[in-house]
């Protein structure tokens, strides 16, 4: 609502500017910096004061006097040297509100790409991870809340370094075949991302012993390329047992996809070679000749020596495919996959796979407008090179629409190392985080993090609610427990290391996911305890009408925590135009903060006067539908007690 109202201020103003002065003017409301200044505030005057080589405050005059009524607009003012201060229409607005009137969104328009989560299938998850897929997720949430049409990818790298040197654990180390790791599939005793957590850090320690072990890497990575043999049979095993691994985690966290593009279908589907063939003939790379580069094709431009892309053996740098894979999210390439399903949903949606076998799918992905790769900031410059190769072969737009939605890393503070019995060097306990590694098995699984977040959420539940169920229990645990992560993972801005920590994640003060939670179960309270003492909820709409709502709205302070409770629409979309989560995650504090304050200063189940009572139940409820849809957006769900 607050949105929608922002817009028609700033496109009267636009309008007007347009035909009154000839200029083109794109027009930014803000928020006064006292609340008794208004309810917006319009710059323009400075913004023009320039170009007509007028004083600003006469400028802003002539606007007010001039422009004329704006739906939802009860009057403007000129303050200071020029502001225009833009008071709502209190009773209309709160009526809209109550009638239902919210933000609507945009319609659907072009296709937007998110791919997100992208965990190299040869291990478990860990918690760097679950930052990456928790900030896609959220992005993807707030895009489809602004209308927009969202396709969900998670790429695949099956054919990658790490997964040939989980391969050369089993192969070459372990001696395993093919029947022997399907066997370990088939035990239930065997946690298989756990166990290939563990050799994948016993291989990466065997090369550093056992240099000339790094051969067999290079076999196994030919192998694995050609697709055929008992080391790619290995490959294809271990990988899709890993993604199977890795979506169950992700679920836990009620994280989903649409399609799984797959490397090994980049290279047998040729889709490698058409990129190639295409940066060669638009003359993008070129073969050196001589030099530390001679017998690669070269990348110029990016660094002194140019990036390669193919390496004198052959082999192509996943940042290659990475180029292939890109231009076909953009629908450049002229090729496609087939398609098969991997996986249902609960709600019997179906997560489908890449393959390399001609099958009748009915399926059509990528052809995107614009595409977001959910990738950390340490890979900056390899995202650069893909832009690189974009721009290289000509496609200028679709490189300006190709975005780099980048994070920092997540560590642990020492703290959480403590909690979750990580053994720190006395070094490492002095400082403010500890970075882990999964090449050095230094770290936590994304499942153990969240096992234990439960363990500690449920200690705490049950000793408030005893009386009932371990079942309930446990389901209220794990939503508090998921919110605590959820919410750490998201609160802070994409350029801050993170150092988690258990402790403060699930403190149900603060800024928490908890806190938001507990907010909103507070006030799902009231209304239930109104119940209970044998009232209905009234029917709002009945008993307040445009008059009633204007009487009590008189009352800043009912004014200012409705506008705060409805900007919920306007705080989606500067976050979304940001490309920060955060922004939402801050709000939804911020609201929880705001209902909390007026919860505890007034009375509103024991108000004597019905008007005014009727009101502040409405405004309870309003606030938990706020809360609520929030929280959803960030994928927080509001247990039924806590």
């Amino acid at each position: 609502m607050f949105h929608s109202i922002q817009e028609q201020v700033s496109s009267a103003f636009h309008a007007h500017i347009q035909i009154r002065y000839g200029i083109d003017l794109p027009v930014a409301i803000e928020q006064p910096r006292q609340s008794d200044l208004g309810d917006m505030a319009v710059p323009a005057a400075f913004q023009l004061a320039k170009q007509l080589r007028q004083a600003p405050r006469k400028i802003a005059a002539e606007l007010v006097e001039e422009i004329g009524s704006i739906p939802g607009v009860a009057a403007m003012e000129v303050a200071g040297n020029g502001y225009i201060n833009v008071r709502l229409d209190r009773a209309a607005y709160a009526a809209a509100l109550l009638s239902g009137r919210l933000d609507a969104p945009p319609g659907a328009g072009e296709k937007i790409i998110v791919e997100h989560t992208n965990i190299n299938p040869n291990k478990a998850a860990h918690i760097g991870h679950l930052r990456n897929a928790t900030l896609g997720d959220t992005f993807v949430r707030m895009l489809r809340a602004r209308g927009h049409r969202v396709e969900v990818q998670n790429y695949i790298d099956n054919t990658g370094v790490q997964v040939a040197d989980v391969v050369v654990g089993f192969h070459y180390l372990r001696q395993k075949t093919p029947a022997d790791v399907r066997a370990m599939l088939a035990d239930p005793a065997v946690r298989f991302d756990y166990y290939c957590w563990d050799l994948y850090a016993y291989t990466s320690s065997y090369y550093k012993d056992h240099p000339e072990a790094m051969e067999w890497r290079k076999a196994t990575l030919h192998a694995i390329e050609a697709g055929s043999g008992e080391l790619a049979e290995l490959a294809h095993l271990v990988a899709d047992a890993i993604v199977q691994a890795h979506l169950a985690t992700m679920l836990r966290l009620d994280v989903e996809y649409d399609v799984l593009p797959r490397e090994s279908e980049i290279l047998h589907l040729d889709f490698w070679a058409a990129a190639f063939e295409l940066l060669k003939q638009r003359k993008a790379i070129y073969f050196e000749n001589e030099g530390k580069h001679a017998g690669c094709w070269v990348m110029p431009g990016l660094s002194e020596d140019g990036k390669v892309i193919v390496r004198s053996d052959g082999t192509v740098v996943y940042t290659g495919k990475d180029i292939a894979y890109q231009l076909w999210k953009f629908g450049l390439l002229g090729k496609d996959f087939y398609y098969k399903p991997f996986h249902t949903y609960a709600d019997g949606r179906v997560l489908w796979v890449t393959t390399d076998e001609p099958v009748e799918s009915g399926q059509e992905f990528g052809h995107g407008a614009r595409v977001y790769n959910v990738i950390d900031t340490r890979q900056s410059y390899l995202q650069d090179v893909v832009v690189a190769g974009l721009r290289g072969l000509g496609y200028d737009q679709q490189a300006d629409r190709s975005v780099h939605f980048n994070y920092e890393m997540v560590a642990l503070s020492p703290r959480c190392c403590a909690d979750l019995k990580i053994p720190l060097s006395e070094e490492d306990k002095k400082r403010s985080y500890v970075e882990v590694s999964g090449r050095k098995g230094l770290g936590v699984k994304a499942d153990d993090l969240i096992d234990n977040l439960i363990e500690k959420a449920l200690g705490e539940v049950a000793s408030r609610h005893g009386e009932n169920s371990a079942e309930d229990n446990l389901r209220v645990a794990t939503q508090i427990a998921i919110a605590a992560l959820r919410y750490f993972l998201l609160k802070f801005t994409r350029n801050t290391v993170i150092a988690f920590d258990l402790q403060e994640a699930l403190s149900f003060e603060g800024e928490t996911g908890p806190y938001v939670q507990y907010s909103a179960v507070r006030a799902r309270g009231i209304l239930r305890k109104l119940e209970e003492r044998g009232e209905a909820i009234p029917n709002f709409q009945a008993e307040l009408n445009a008059e009633a709502l204007g009487r009590q709205l008189q009352l800043e302070d009912f004014w200012q925590v409705l506008l705060a409770a409805s900007k919920a629409d306007a705080a989606v979309e500067n976050a979304v135009a940001a490309g920060e989560p955060a922004h939402v995650a801050r709000y939804a504090f911020q609201l929880a903060q705001a209902f909390s304050n007026f919860y505890q200063k007034y009375t509103i189940i024991h108000e004597e006067n019905r008007e005014k009572k009727v009101f502040l139940l409405w405004m309870t409820d309003f606030f938990r539908r706020q809360l609520e849809r929030t929280a959803g957006l960030l994928g927080i769900e509001i247990p039924g007690y806590m």
